[in-house]
């Protein structure tokens, strides 16, 4: 698959913002790490914060695509969530800018991009949801709202917990994140 220039600028910019926050980084510097002068950038987009929020958006939408995706695909709820952790570390494991950027840089993120990635990470949530509480009907909607998001923490915390190699992360994850969510 070849990558466009759009999607060239915007894992350039997830790992230089994971590396030295948003505020860090400049347009000319973002311009220098894809090879052309910072200018060049406006071409693409209309500035840092479109940058970050396609970046924060398009992600977003990818996890609840994928996550309905699997869910459809999967022949039971136990192998629904076993893909949707699957899917979820090798995501967590794939794109650890992006998930320190999120943290870190959320507030530099514009008001409107903010709220259409707070709609689309809680339907994706809510896809998890559905799923654990078919396996735990024991579980009301906050628990197992608090149960999936505990659960993120986990696998989340592979930028700042990867003392291993990421096929090793991800033996270590899947199993950990099911005993989880399954109690």
């Amino acid at each position: 698959m070849t990558t466009t220039r759009r999607e060239q600028i915007l894992e350039t910019a997830a790992g230089l913002f994971a590396q030295h926050g948003f505020h860090g980084v400049s347009i000319a510097d973002l311009g220098a790490a894809c090879g052309f002068s910072g200018p060049a950038l406006y071409k693409h987009f209309r500035g840092k914060q479109a940058i970050l929020s396609e970046m924060l958006v398009s992600i977003s939408e990818e996890l609840l695509r994928e996550g309905r995706a699997r869910v459809r695909a999967a022949e039971d709820d136990h192998a629904a969530l076993v893909s949707l952790i699957a899917w979820h570390v090798d995501f967590a494991i794939d794109h650890k800018p992006l998930i320190v950027v999120q943290d870190r840089d959320w507030s530099a993120l514009p008001l409107e991009a903010r709220e259409k990635v707070r709609e689309t990470q809680r339907k994706y949530v809510d896809v998890w949801v559905k799923v654990l509480r078919k396996l735990r009907p024991e579980l009301s909607g906050p628990q197992g709202q608090a149960t999936v998001h505990a659960a993120f923490g986990l696998i989340n915390s592979t930028p700042h917990s990867a003392l291993v190699s990421d096929d090793a992360m991800r033996e270590i994850l899947n199993p950990m994140a099911l005993r989880a969510l399954l109690g």
